[in-house]
């Protein structure tokens, strides 16, 4: 059977409710409503036989910003990208991270699982405390979701990142991109696996004038250890310190007014703690500070430590490495206000781009 019978089959698909199984399967999307047009009928059969694999685009993110803690989030221009292609994988199994994913996608959707194989291109360091791992988690969730017709909305996949991350601060910011504030009935019961019935997010774009200065240190800190040698207490004084200094950030980067952020990225919450683990946050933050910096913190739950400036980020840059006195190295970029995306995908012989 040719080509050309194709759209006659799903015009068929449509009139005999056979569209429903297939869209169930992934092969199509949802049945159209309203007069059948011949573009749909060929956009469906352009979809039926060449969206075989999709490349996303992930945004890296600096999360808690201080006092944000398992908040606040901005994501920015270091990306990780995600290929999926459906078909039968060359090794004998995914990791464990992609294999979560995927089965948690296809769990929500109630699509059939399919055989896939997933590449990764890392720009994004690991166990740093810039969101690699969301990246990969929601570059497969979206990859997916693209493959079987767009089952979910990017709320939902939102969503299903941050319960596998346990955690919603940088599945935000790499989900819609810019400065973004997740609201939750209580972020610290988000664990991997466990569906959070209330969760809320607010993003706004993040100006280009904004400079984020990145030292990433050759140490390594695995999120779950971070999280291990946080108390379970702190004191009413310290909580109410860290929401007034939380609510500055915020409106500061809702209004744009950046200068109104400067002293307010002190935290109660994990970066005392957190700073058994890396000795040298500390002076890193004050060197960031006096050479200008609007502010500095801990990146997530680190080794990143990442400041924030209008002027002299390669000065701040320069101070923040001279005062770790330890293998590190630093990027200087912008926030991205746009997160996850999927990539053009040129079909060889179409001339077409998807």
């Amino acid at each position: 059977m040719g080509l050309p019978l194709v759209p006659p089959l799903l015009q068929s698909a449509v009139a005999t409710g056979l569209w429903s199984v297939l869209s169930r399967a992934g092969i199509v999307g949802k049945r159209p409503a309203g007069p059948w047009l011949q573009g749909t009928v060929a956009g469906q059969t352009r979809r039926l036989f060449t969206m075989q694999q999709i490349t996303v685009r992930v945004p890296g993110s600096t999360s808690n910003l201080g006092p944000g803690f398992d908040c606040l989030g901005v994501a920015l221009r270091i990306h990780n990208s995600v290929t999926v292609i459906r078909g039968p994988s060359g090794e004998a199994s995914h990791s464990q991270i992609v294999s979560e994913a995927a089965d948690r996608f296809f769990k929500q959707t109630r699509r059939r699982a399919f055989s896939f194989s997933c590449s990764i291109v890392e720009r994004v360091p690991r166990c740093r405390g810039l969101g690699s791992s969301a990246t990969v988690r929601l570059g497969v969730l979206l990859g997916l979701n693209r493959l079987t017709g767009d089952p979910l909305d990017r709320l939902s996949l939102f969503k299903l990142c941050a319960e596998l991350e346990g955690h919603p601060d940088n599945a935000a910011p790499a989900s819609f991109g810019g400065f973004t504030v997740v609201q939750s009935s209580a972020s610290a019961s988000l664990a991997p696996g466990k569906r959070h019935a209330s969760v809320a997010v607010q993003r706004f774009d993040v100006a280009l004038r904004l400079y984020f200065v990145l030292l990433i240190p050759d140490l390594e800190v695995e999120t779950t250890r971070a999280r291990r040698i946080l108390p379970s207490k702190i004191s009413r004084i310290a909580a109410v310190e860290n929401c007034a200094n939380a609510c500055a950030v915020t409106a500061a980067f809702a209004s744009r007014d950046y200068e109104k952020m400067r002293g307010s990225f002190s935290d109660n919450l994990h970066q005392p703690f957190r700073a058994k683990l890396i000795q040298f946050l500390p002076r890193v933050i004050g060197a960031a500070e006096r050479a200008g910096a609007l502010g500095a913190f801990l990146s997530g739950s680190g080794s990143a430590i990442a400041a924030i400036t209008l002027e002299r980020p390669e000065q701040i840059a320069t101070a923040m490495a001279r005062a770790a006195a330890a293998p590190a190295h630093t990027i200087i970029t912008h926030a991205d206000n746009h997160g996850a995306r999927a990539l053009p995908t040129r079909h060889p012989g179409s001339g077409v781009r998807h």
